[in-house]
């Protein structure tokens, strides 16, 4: 009887072991090295950071950015979040509505006060924090039948700067007509 030899190639020690394993997902490669800083500024759970807009919606999440959780005595933390001079009457009127939606994200009553600060646009120098602006609301366009009916004659104009601004005042004057 002859030995059979295996096809298989002999695993080298220079081989990486984690590509042995096949795909990993991205946090737990990158999980370590963000749960250190996190922990210092009290997050227990990075998914609260890296989740932000899933947890609290995205008009919340374009206004405040959360910055730490500070504990004191007694059960429950209060979350810091830092938003804009504008913004922040509107985060204290959803204050409710956060706590909630944290909470469900830790699966306990894990904060029980939001505690909003105010810093300019750009943020100061710790994490030069920039805000988002709004997204403009997309322009809607005019009937086309009206702004035809409304445009109607202007083709006679010799000034084309009058003409384009009459074009102009005839399509905003029938969007206002269209609300």
């Amino acid at each position: 009887m002859a030995s059979r030899q295996s096809s298989r190639p002999t695993k080298t020690p220079q081989q990486n072991p984690r590509r042995r394993r096949g795909f990993e997902r991205a946090v737990t490669l990158v999980g370590p090295e963000l749960k250190t800083p996190a922990e210092k500024r009290g997050f227990a759970e990075t998914k609260l950071l890296t989740h932000w807009p899933e947890i609290v919606g995205p008009d919340i999440a374009e206004m405040a950015v959360p910055v730490k959780v500070k504990f004191g005595r007694g059960f429950g933390g209060t979350l810091v979040l830092l938003t804009t001079g504008a913004k922040a009457p509107l985060l204290e009127m959803s204050r409710e509505a956060i706590i909630t939606r944290v909470n469900a994200c830790y699966g306990y009553s894990a904060i029980k006060d939001v505690q909003v600060t105010q810093t300019a646009p750009m943020g100061f120098a710790e994490g030069q924090v920039a805000f988002t602006a709004a997204k403009p609301k997309a322009k809607a366009t005019p009937d086309p039948a009206r702004l035809e009916k409304a445009t109607q004659g202007l083709d006679q104009i010799d000034d084309p700067v009058l003409r384009d601004a009459l074009r102009k005042l005839a399509g905003n004057i029938v969007m206002q007509s269209n609300r």
